[in-house]
């Protein structure tokens, strides 16, 4: 039987991850990105379960919200990448300090 710690552990585990990939990789736009992901995914594991283990529908209405603001986040953050990929030919952050104005 799967309880509801089982859900939150793998909800930790899961931001945890994503935490790491953020302040591991600084260099990569694309791992920050699949990064802060993975930190939506972590909460909307534990939105579900807890909606799923209290009897409330409200937190699994909850994750299509937060499901739709990181497809739109996602969606953004790609195209932006694209467009810096393709005016200064890199995706390294460590390049990008020269757009200051």
């Amino acid at each position: 039987m799967i309880t509801l710690a089982h859900y939150i552990v793998l909800g930790a585990v899961l931001f945890c991850i994503a935490v790491a990939g953020l302040f591991i990789n600084r260099k990569n736009v694309i791992v920050l990105l699949m990064s802060i992901e993975l930190m939506l995914l972590a909460v909307n594991t534990n939105f579900v379960a807890f909606s799923r283990f209290l009897g409330d529908v409200s937190g699994q209405v909850f994750v299509f919200f937060i499901l739709t603001v990181a497809a739109a986040e996602a969606a953004i953050g790609l195209a932006i990448l694209v467009l810096l990929f393709r005016n200064r030919s890199t995706i390294n952050i460590a390049d990008l300090d020269s757009m200051k104005g």
